[in-house]
């Protein structure tokens, strides 16, 4: 039935996630507004696959498959996915049994005249973390894209369980070290919800601050980068420039570049003083004075028009069926952020717009990119003018409590993420999922490369900018 229900449309898939005996699906309801979690116990070990209507669910599935034995019925494709055969067992989060060891990997087929393949990866020319590119061509053109992840996994899941509340926060900011504000504020919004918790006020509007902040900070770095991968060295020292401004602006805020640590259950560790406040504001004014001249550059400069309009196109079907979030979806057409669409405090007494493009091109990735800096820079100071009074934390249940879940969407630079938690009665983690955006944005990759010529990958992939470490967890 919900995967019946996915594949018409009516749902969009949030999470797919398991534990030793049963999966766990959330999903948004467009037509009501609201989120939900289903669970559906497998005491045999297996269960009716999602993916087989819903594509989207397969890699998803694989995984859940890798971490705890569960297997997918009728699933189209149950070749591994996070396991590489080189753990020390299989199943970690299960049943476990000795690993097989290393095995080949099982790519698609292609067939067809004058075909060949050219291998990228998993270990890159730059400085960036491994995934592996496998490349069909005819010519120069592309015809199939498969990717191979999964390199970086560091058992996130398996490191959080029994751990306090402090330790798992400073864990799941390190999740994917770019989006620390954002799972850190998921993972505290969580929390709070299975203690049944309300942080203070002032907590959730720094919480917004950070993220913003995140925001602005990682799509500068981006816009400039995708503009380096198509020669134009300019727009990327420009960027560069604005971006350090911004990361020393929240190092004097919150005493991190990253605000590493600074977002914790229960409210803020930090509280930033006046004058950094006000440093932050002015330079939110600097670069919003700043945006017209890199847009009016960006937009008249030919040689930079000719390598990003029209490339790596993103239909508009493809990125609803993905529930594709963020930057990804909403240059395709697709109207979706969680701070609108399930609102969370404090966004509802802030003023701001959700741009959209229809394109889906590395342009419109660009320009949605730009625009968004605008109003993350206008709501920086809407929240820094709004700041209300009180305390930034609040103490968390130090005794023995209920055992409870709590879910969190927030929105972080990527897009939608993610978290659920289940604690214990002595509030430690007994299990955690995180769903980064970069699971409904990865396969899409695949997708608008298909009929570029491989010179345009670079282009393609920055414009995403998927995380491999939020992904592999």
């Amino acid at each position: 039935m919900a995967g019946e229900t996915l594949a018409a449309g009516g749902y969009s898939l949030l999470a797919l996630w398991g534990e030793p005996d049963c999966v766990h699906l959330s999903f948004w309801d467009a037509g009501s507004g609201a989120a939900a979690v289903m669970t559906l116990p497998c005491p045999e070990g297996r269960f009716p696959s999602i993916g087989r209507l819903h594509p989207p669910a397969l890699r998803l599935e694989r995984t859940i498959h890798d971490l705890f034995g569960l297997a997918a019925e009728e699933s189209p494709d149950a070749r591994p996915w996070l396991d590489h055969g080189v753990w020390e067992t299989r199943f970690p989060l299960g049943k476990t049994s000795p690993s097989s060891g290393p095995t080949p990997y099982p790519f698609l087929p292609t067939e067809g005249e004058e075909l060949h393949q050219v291998p990228v990866g998993p270990v890159h020319a730059g400085i960036i973390e491994p995934g592996h590119f496998r490349f069909t061509a005819a010519g120069e053109t592309v015809v199939r894209l498969e990717e191979r992840l999964g390199y970086v996994h560091r058992g996130v899941e398996g490191l959080l369980r029994g751990e306090d509340l402090e330790q798992a926060a400073a864990l799941a900011a390190r999740i994917s070290g770019d989006t620390t504000a954002a799972y850190s504020s998921a993972f505290a919004q969580a929390v709070e919800a299975a203690l049944d918790v309300e942080a203070p006020s002032l907590a959730h509007w720094l919480r917004a601050l950070c993220v913003e902040t995140e925001r602005v900070a990682n799509h500068l770095g981006d816009i400039g980068a995708i503009c380096n991968d198509a020669a134009f060295a300019r727009m990327h020292a420009f960027c560069s420039v604005l971006r350090e401004k911004i990361l020393r602006a929240a190092d004097l805020c919150f005493g991190h570049r990253l605000m590493m640590d600074q977002i914790i259950p229960g409210g803020m560790r930090t509280v930033p003083p006046g004058e950094a406040l006000r440093k932050l504001r002015e330079l939110s004014e600097e670069i919003t004075a700043s945006l017209p001249g890199i847009l009016q550059v960006y937009e008249t400069t030919p040689s930079l028009q000719d390598r990003v309009v029209g490339t790596g196109v993103l239909s508009r079907a493809l990125a609803s069926q993905y529930a594709s979030g963020g930057v990804i979806g909403r240059a395709s057409g697709r109207l979706f952020d969680a701070r609108c669409h399930l609102a969370y405090p404090p966004y509802s007494s802030l003023r701001f717009s959700v741009p959209v493009r229809e394109e889906g091109d590395v342009d419109a990735r660009i320009s949605i990119r730009i625009r968004e800096v605008e109003q993350s820079l206008d709501l920086i100071r809407q929240i820094i003018d709004g700041l209300p009074e009180g305390p930034a934390s609040k103490p968390l249940p130090q005794e023995r409590v209920a055992p409870g879940e709590g879910v969190a969407l927030v929105e972080g630079f990527r897009g939608d993420l993610f978290a659920w938690v289940r604690l214990d009665e002595r509030a430690c983690v007994e299990r955690c999922h995180f769903r980064d955006p970069s699971w409904f944005q990865w396969p899409l990759l695949e997708a608008v490369v298909y009929g570029n010529i491989i010179a345009d990958f670079p282009l393609c992939n920055k414009s995403f900018n998927c995380s491999y470490s939020g992904h592999d967890l």
